[in-house]
């Protein structure tokens, strides 16, 4: 009987699991041996087990659990309950893996930033105004601010002056937003270059502060934030990080640039079928929209083959309530939404103010894979 059969070590070799691995699988009822020696405890599998050892090898490799790899094994064919199984685990690769590159991408720009600090210790930078310009910014960007304990470096407004504009930025991984304003320095000086990281509170405060202002004046510096407005000031120290290079972060190309208004794109998303998808990193499910250009051009939301005039298919799946809250916080009716596919951001730009726009993160979905 037994020289029908492969002793353990053959299985082994011409599986590609190592004899240890065999063992294990035995343990746990995913692969038993066709025969034990009662006497010795070894061994022996039949011819036809080979095939099971060789598809348990692969499954391993990609990293199956064996609750499940025993689940393919027990699977009755032609029932596809095999495939679902092994589907199901794919997706959860590419979830992990999609989250993986979106956490390494923001790993890489804080190395830039330890190692090539894009706010090196600066002077201070004073530079006047307009208050409606400066409040309608900190609106544009206020949504995205991150609170997660774990990354106190987002848990604030960047506030950069260079030359004669201030650029507000924000973002919590998952969404970061932008805005401008013109600022002047005194007389015919040109404001030195200047960054803080300004806490949500302080930014709140400031924004209380704009309200029936014609002016207001801003100091920036390294251990300095402060604002003057209608003969009040607000004034406290910034976050002491630095913060990540959001220019290298924001230099998306894409492939199609939509023309639309915020009430149009609000009602496409607010009529538009959504659905469930947990996020790998925190294991929480969001709703997701999928938007895209159809054939003539306009906007649409629906997960789906849906080719444009050049026949290509153009489209990406974001957090709706994100979504929704980009919309919110931007005071421009006119927009322009650039979309480069299903692993580019959305970028959601105020029409004719190229310096405040939203990007969003994509969010991947089987559809679009």
């Amino acid at each position: 009987m037994e020289s029908d059969m492969r002793s353990i070590g053959e299985t082994a070799r011409d599986s590609g699991l190592t004899v240890s691995a065999l063992r294990f699988y035995d343990g746990a009822g995913v692969l038993r041996p066709a025969r034990v020696d009662p006497l010795t405890g070894y061994r022996w599998y039949a011819p036809e087990q080979l095939a099971d050892a060789r598809l348990v090898a692969r499954l391993r490799r990609v990293g199956l659990p064996p609750a499940e790899i025993r689940l393919v094994l027990a699977a009755v064919p032609g029932t596809g309950e095999a495939h679902r199984i092994v589907d199901a685990h794919q997706r959860r690769l590419e979830d992990g893996l999609s989250d993986a590159r979106r956490e390494l991408s923001f790993v890489r720009a804080l190395l830039d930033q330890r190692e090539h600090p894009m706010n090196p210790i600066r002077p201070e930078s004073t530079v006047t105004l307009p208050a409606d310009d400066l409040a309608a910014a900190l609106d544009a960007v206020r949504f995205a601010v991150g609170g997660d304990p774990e990354l106190p470096v987002l848990a604030g407004v960047l506030f950069d002056i260079e030359g004669e504009e201030l650029r507000l930025v924000a973002t919590d991984r998952y969404r970061m937003a932008l805005a401008s304003v013109p600022a002047r320095a005194d007389g015919d000086a040109v404001a030195p270059p200047a960054a803080a990281i300004v806490p949500t509170a302080l930014v709140d405060g400031a924004r209380a502060l704009l309200a029936g202002c014609a002016e207001a004046v801003l100091t920036v510096g390294a251990a300095r934030f402060a604002l003057e407005a209608g003969g009040h000031r607000i004034e406290g120290a910034g976050l002491d990080h630095d913060y990540p290079d959001y220019r290298r972060l924001i230099r998306v190309e894409h492939t199609r640039r939509v023309e639309t208004t915020a009430s149009e794109l609000r009602r496409v998303v607010t009529d538009a079928d959504v659905r469930l998808v947990r996020r790998a990193a925190e294991g929480a499910e969001c709703e997701v929209t999928v938007l895209g250009v159809g054939p003539d051009g306009e906007l649409s939301a629906a997960a789906g083959p849906a080719p444009d005039a050049a026949g290509e298919i153009v489209q990406v799946a974001v957090d709706r309530e994100f979504l929704l809250d980009a919309l919110r916080a931007g005071a421009c009716e006119q927009l322009v939404l650039e979309l480069g596919g299903p692993i580019t951001p959305l970028a959601i730009r105020a029409a004719g103010r190229e310096g405040t726009f939203s990007l969003l993160m994509p969010v991947r979905i089987p559809e679009l894979a």
